[in-house]
């Protein structure tokens, strides 16, 4: 059976990592995949249970009759549960935070990004929506601020070449940004909630080599600038929403972004999962814009308030993907696969920053969720701790990982959510993603690493 395991995980990422080849949806074979895996592991689940949890099986079987019964019901109670409640945690995390970008955008809170970001000088729009990506990912997730800023700024360019590497440095810049804040990126969020990193020793040691990869890529992509820039204006219509005063949207903004930001200060104060900070924000944004549209409550005008159709598909994909790649690599470490894997690689990589440039590349073609999930499950064992620090909470290791994946994955726009939506809402090629943007995302990936190393050698 752990053969079979081994097959269908290979398989599932092999489709996944061809996707616009293959045309099948990466999150239906996740789900697909991760559900067999546990089909076959419950299969020969009692040679599974009595080698990896005898201890606490023979608590169970002390109450219960000894049968394939009893083994499905502790399989059920005490090794999946504890993943489908990990699973939990982040999905409930990214409800919360989606439903707070939807009351924040429906409410017009970012409309006044549009009048910051008119200008002829395309220099400074270049550093102006980069670093208004970057900010805002880091509170808010990177997938909802793409499909935010791409709506915004689609209208405002007009030429599509123009609009093509604006939109660009849109992706790469919230991907960026998504990457040093615990709550930026799925991938950050599921290092922080399986308790790998910490929030502040995670910003403080990956603000320096993101921002490093960020501006040098943006250096290199100002040859390709146009001279001026042309700009057609027009307020969003979004139905009778706009009886909502400037201060009173600011009011929405920075309850909802502040409330954001003190989420890792709530988590540690409580000792309570983040997922319950998110949805306390949620619930006073929500109190709060009731307050600010008490004329429109009881009407039919707050029908016309919806969230782009966009930003709730792709959520809802990206969640459901998230959800199958952990149940797969759940079962791999059920089965004592990891293990194997993790005894191999810890002895093989010494130094963890020699694995930057392989998880960067594995992340460019299985995406980077795919890529940090399974590489969790594998440098999590017992025995990478043991063998050294790097591997242990707040380690050297989690930091490489996580700047690896993110940037790894912006190698070639489909090792992100955030550059697949780039490929679908803006129809740029993949080929001219690769030809004119990838090698500039190596470049800077190789600068930030180098930052990573100084900062950690020298300080």
């Amino acid at each position: 059976m752990t053969l079979f395991i081994l097959l269908i995980f290979v398989l599932s990422i092999l489709l996944i990592a061809f996707e616009p080849i293959a045309k099948m949806n990466k999150a239906a074979v996740a789900m697909f995949a991760g559900v067999c895996c546990w089909l076959f592991y419950i299969a020969d689940g009692a040679t599974y249970v009595i080698e990896h949890h005898p201890i606490d099986f023979l608590t169970f079987i002390a109450s219960n009759d000894i049968s394939f019964l009893s083994v499905k019901q502790f399989i059920a109670r005490h090794v999946f549960f504890s993943y489908l409640l990990s699973c939990a945690n982040v999905v409930l995390f990214l409800l919360a935070t989606t439903s707070i970008v939807e009351v924040l955008n429906n409410n017009g809170c970012f409309d006044f990004l549009a009048e910051w970001l008119r200008t002829w000088r395309p220099l400074r729009l270049l550093w102006l929506l980069a670093g208004i990506t970057f900010l805002i990912s880091a509170q808010l997730d990177n997938l909802a601020t793409v499909v935010l800023l791409l709506t915004i700024v689609h209208p405002l360019l007009q030429r599509p070449d123009v609009r093509r590497i604006y939109c660009t440095v849109m992706v790469l810049s919230a991907n960026c940004g998504g990457a040093i804040s615990a709550i930026g990126d799925m991938t950050t969020l599921k290092l922080w909630t399986d308790g790998w990193v910490t929030p502040t020793a995670y910003f403080l040691h990956l603000v320096l080599p993101v921002s490093a990869a960020l501006v040098t890529i943006l250096f290199l992509l100002y040859h390709r600038l146009p001279r001026r820039l042309s700009f057609t204006f027009a307020a969003p219509y979004r139905g009778d929403d706009t009886l909502l005063t400037r201060p009173q949207r600011l009011l929405l903004l920075l309850v909802g972004v502040g409330g954001l930001w003190f989420i890792p200060t709530f988590s540690r104060i409580t000792q309570l999962p983040a997922c319950l900070g998110a949805l306390c924000v949620l619930s006073l944004l929500w109190i709060v814009n009731e307050l600010c549209n008490r004329s429109l409550l009881g009407s039919d005008r707050m029908v016309g308030k919806r969230l782009p159709m966009a930003l709730q598909y792709a959520n809802l994909q990206n969640l459901l993907f998230f959800i199958g790649v952990s149940l797969m690599v759940g079962a791999l470490v059920e089965a004592g696969l990891t293990q194997k894997l993790s005894a191999i690689a810890s002895s093989t990589f010494v130094n963890p920053f020699f694995l930057a440039p392989i998880l960067s590349l594995v992340s460019a073609f299985c995406g980077n969720v795919v890529t940090l999930i399974t590489s969790v499950g594998i440098f999590s064992s017992p025995y990478a701790i043991s063998f050294s620090d790097a591997y242990a909470v707040d380690g050297l290791f989690w930091y490489i990982l996580s700047y690896s994946t993110i940037l790894g994955g912006s190698f070639i726009a489909t090792g992100t959510v955030a550059g697949f939506l780039l490929l679908r809402m803006e129809g740029v090629s993949a080929l001219w993603y690769i030809r004119h943007i990838t090698p500039k995302v190596i470049a800077g990936f190789f600068v930030g690493l180098a930052v990573m190393m100084a900062s950690h050698y020298c300080f």
